[in-house]
C-alpha cells in the first residue's frame, strides 16, 4: 500500500493553532495531490501548534511530537 506522506513541519505552515487536520483538508489546501491508500504523518521537523490530526498512519516520532505540543493523533 502506498500512502501520501506529510511531515510535521509542513503542518506548521498551513494550519492555525487548535485546528483539526484531516486528509480531505490536506487535499483541499493543496498540501497533498491525492490520498493514495491513505495519509501517513511523519515526525520530521517540529510541530509548533496544538493540532488534532486525523490520518491513516502515524510514525512513532510524529505521535510523540503531536502529543507533546498538546495535540491529538487520531487514526482513521
Amino acid at each position: 500500500m502506498e500512502f501520501a506522506t506529510i511531515n510535521l513541519s509542513d503542518l506548521n505552515k498551513h494550519f492555525k493553532d487548535g485546528e483539526t487536520v484531516s486528509p480531505e483538508l490536506l487535499k483541499e489546501r493543496g498540501i497533498i495531490k491525492n490520498q493514495l491508500c491513505g495519509v501517513k504523518i511523519l515526525g520530521n521537523g517540529e510541530l509548533e501548534k496544538k493540532l488534532t490530526i486525523r490520518a491513516h498512519r502515524f510514525s512513532t516520532a510524529a505521535v510523540t511530537k503531536i502529543e507533546s505540543a498538546g495535540g491529538k493523533a487520531e487514526v482513521i
